[in-house]
C-alpha cells in the first residue's frame, strides 16, 4: 500500500491528495496517510528524516520508493496508476502541464509565500504589513498571466484538465480566502474571470472541493 506522510492543511499535501482522488485511489484502502508536520511534529524525528532529510511533507512511500517534492509526487502517481486514463498523456498536453507546474513552485508560490505566511505564521503584532501586501499585489498581476492563458482554453494545458490545475487551482484558492479573510491587509483583488469560470469548472468536474480548504489553517492571531 502507498504510504503518505502530511497533515490535510497543507497545500503541498492537498495536491497529492487531490490527485490521488482523480485517479481513483482511497485513502484507506488504496492508500495510508500519517498525519505530520506541524502541530503533528514528526517530521523532525531521525526516523522521517531517513525518508525525507528536509523534514518536510508531503513525503510518499511506494514499495521502496521515497519521493518527496509535491510536484514529483504528482507526477510519479499519474505515471504510475492512471489505468483509467484520467489525465491526457499527448505530449502537448503534458509539458503545456508542466510548465505551469514549474511556474506555481519556481515563480508563483515564492511571490504568494510571504502574504500567505505573514498572515497565517506570523503574530499579527510582528507581521511587516507593507511587504505582506506588496506579496498580495504582485500576486495579482501573475494571476493575471494565467487569467489571458484561460481566456483562449478551457484549462491550463488546453481542452482537458491535467495536474497543472490541480496545483495552480490551490494556489488560487489560497489567493481568494487570504483577502476574503485579510481584505485591508491584502488590499484589492483583482477580478479575473477566466480564473473565475475555471474554477467554477473544477468545482463541478472535479475533486476540487473536497481538498479545498473551507477556511485558512491560522496558526497565530
Amino acid at each position: 500500500m502507498i504510504r503518505l506522510w502530511g497533515r490535510k492543511s497543507s497545500i503541498n499535501v492537498q495536491k497529492v491528495l487531490w490527485c490521488l482522488a482523480e485517479l481513483g485511489l482511497k485513502e484507506g484502502s488504496d492508500f495510508e496517510r500519517i498525519d505530520a508536520g506541524l502541530q503533528f511534529g514528526i517530521v523532525r524525528s531521525p526516523e522521517f528524516l531517513k525518508l525525507n532529510p528536509n523534514g518536510l511533507v508531503p513525503t510518499l512511500e511506494d514499495g521502496d520508493l521515497v519521493l518527496w517534492e509535491s510536484n514529483t509526487i504528482m507526477r510519479y502517481l499519474t505515471a504510475q496508476y492512471d489505468k483509467n486514463k484520467r489525465f491526457p498523456s499527448d505530449v502537448n498536453s503534458q509539458f503545456g502541464s508542466e510548465k505551469w507546474m514549474d511556474w506555481q513552485v519556481g515563480t508563483l508560490w515564492p511571490v504568494l509565500r510571504p502574504a500567505f505566511l505573514g498572515l497565517t505564521r506570523v503574530p499579527e503584532a510582528e507581521r511587516n504589513h507593507a511587504a505582506i501586501q506588496k506579496a498580495y499585489q504582485d500576486t495579482n498581476q501573475l494571476f493575471a498571466l494565467l487569467d489571458q492563458t484561460l481566456e483562449s482554453q478551457a484549462y491550463c494545458s488546453g481542452k482537458q484538465f491535467h495536474i497543472g490545475d490541480i496545483v495552480l487551482a490551490l494556489c488560487v484558492h489560497r489567493w481568494i480566502l487570504l483577502n476574503e479573510t485579510f481584505p485591508r491587509q491584502t488590499g484589492l483583488r483583482t477580478d479575473l474571470k477566466n480564473i473565475e469560470r475555471w474554477v467554477k469548472q473544477l468545482q463541478a468536474e472535479t475533486h476540487f472541493q473536497e481538498f479545498a480548504e473551507k477556511e485558512l489553517n491560522i496558526i497565530s492571531k
